[in-house]
């Protein structure tokens, strides 16, 4: 078949094929260490879905009143592989026995019909009086070269000693502390007991003021990749950190994460509410900025892989303008687009997606699951759900389509190039392919689902409109999600 010549479909060709020699099917194996692209196979269909291992199974509802194998159904329905800050504690710590009784049956559960996904517990830059009311297993002072003997954790010797609160926290632990590294332990040997191969250790920079050379993170983190190694599934456990630009979490030339994270640092845009986008070097967003080293699997890179989520943190005037802020419109990220409404969230979502793409090529958006929400619309229990609307999850927001629409099947067939018979630069598309084209704003164009139209047409106007000059983004799956995606410039 005859190549077509016009000059912004052939621009478009030419700038998709440059990154499409070779690629394979989607891999999510690995043991012991990880590799980029496996790692990034794992981000590019990850949500973050808090306390999802907190409901018990054997209840009908949980105290929210969802069904907790509604959960289930919505991360296995949208093929998750990496499910964000699924367990943890914010005060409360007592709670842990119970949570992970609870998170074990979910994870086997998941597990049973997936055993590829990750999921991540998150150890927060907050402890609670009520962590007077755990005892200390023999295990922990072991680990750290202590006598054993009969005694709880003791607030007083995890947090700062100065009585100062940070980042509006009165509790924080201080991690130069040996029971704070102590208690940081014992809740990873936990979640990794139950399953959990990844880790989410909040805001690490409130917690290093007497650790500036981090000696004393990579103390308690070694000990706890150390027992991972020996015990968790794939004898390996993900570390992550809300990580900010100014912040060099590098020893030595060597990461001290796995992963980087960091909210989206949305910028509110226009001059009525509630409109917003994404901006390179707004307030300290990380996009671009992720520093690189030698990663804890052994490889380099210039830029980490990070996760861009959409964070909660309160609110401050909500609906009124906070430019220059971390906050939109006076909200904060999880409340900002649960406000939006269903149709302008969803296409938020897809621009988000797709900006990302286009301008930091190892940041991955986490997809909002199930997140604390502050002042949030009237019909919800102060929580999101992505979840269809049901009688299974009746205040869900309906994004489920949206989010397994984005990232689309799982790639079992590889894109390839060849040349076409009589044809100087055509190409050959093995396995189903789709794709979307969007403006620069998020609003989408056109879709097309057939790997002729999109390699082959004599007639591209049949399945995309005429486009005025401009730039546009795009965003093609080849059986797995998003495969490739960037810019491309009609002139």
């Amino acid at each position: 078949m005859k190549r077509n010549n016009t000059p912004w479909m052939r621009f478009f060709l030419f700038s998709v094929c440059a990154f499409a020699i070779p690629l394979k099917a989607q891999d999510f194996r690995f043991d012991s260490t990880i590799s980029q692209k496996v790692l990034e196979n794992y981000l590019s269909r990850s949500i973050s879905y808090t306390e999802l291992l907190h409901d018990d199974l054997s209840q009908a509802k949980d105290a929210r009143g969802v069904d907790p194998r509604d959960n289930i159904r919505m991360l296995l329905n949208c093929k998750a592989k990496y499910i964000g800050r699924s367990i943890m504690l914010w005060g409360t710590e007592t709670h842990i026995t119970a949570f992970c009784k609870n998170g074990k049956r979910i994870i086997d559960t998941m597990h049973a019909v997936d055993p590829d996904i990750i999921f991540e517990a998150a150890e927060f830059e907050f402890v609670s009086s009520d962590v007077n009311n755990i005892a200390i297993p023999a295990y922990v002072f072991q680990e750290f070269g202590q006598a054993v003997v009969t005694r709880n954790f003791n607030l007083a010797n995890i947090i700062y000693s100065d009585g100062q609160s940070r980042g509006g926290l009165p509790t924080v632990p201080d991690i130069s502390k040996l029971e704070a590294r102590m208690w940081f332990y014992f809740m990873a040997v936990s979640y990794i007991d139950i399953g959990v191969e990844a880790i989410h250790f909040g805001q690490v920079g409130l917690m290093t003021g007497n650790d500036p050379g981090y000696t004393n993170w990579l103390d308690m983190m070694t000990r706890v990749r150390a027992y991972a190694r020996a015990h968790a599934r794939r004898h390996i456990v993900l570390c992550n950190a809300h990580t900010t630009p100014d912040a060099n979490y590098v020893i030595n030339g060597k990461l001290l994460f796995d992963v980087h994270a960091f909210p989206l640092r949305i910028a509110q845009s226009g001059t009525t509410c509630c409109k917003a986008e994404l901006r390179v070097g707004y307030t300290d967003a990380l996009f671009t900025k992720s520093r690189g080293g030698i990663t804890p699997s052994g490889w380099s890179c210039t830029h980490l892989p990070w996760l861009a989520e959409f964070d909660n943190f309160g609110g401050s005037n909500p609906g009124v303008s906070s430019t220059g802020t971390i906050f939109i419109w006076g909200w904060d990220e999880i409340t900002w687009i649960a406000r939006l409404s269903e149709t302008d969230r969803d296409n938020w979502m897809r621009y988000a997606w797709n900006w990302i793409a286009a301008n930091d090529s190892v940041c991955h958006l986490a997809m909002p699951g199930s997140r604390v929400l502050t002042n949030g619309p009237s019909n919800s229990p102060g929580w999101y759900w992505s979840n269809t609307k049901s009688a299974a999850c009746p205040n869900g927001f309906n994004a489920e389509d949206t989010i397994k629409a984005i990232w689309g099947p799982i790639q079992t067939t590889a894109i390839y190039t060849s040349p076409q018979a009589g044809a100087k630069n055509g190409y050959i598309v093995g396995g189903r392919l789709s794709g979307s084209i969007f403006s620069m704003s998020g609003r989408l164009i056109k879709t097309f689902s057939s790997a002729s139209d999109f390699a082959q047409s004599n007639n591209p106007q049949r399945f995309f409109p005429k486009l005025n000059k401009g730039v546009y983004l795009y965003s093609i799956s080849v059986q797995s999600g998003s495969l490739l995606k960037g810019k491309f410039v009609v002139e």
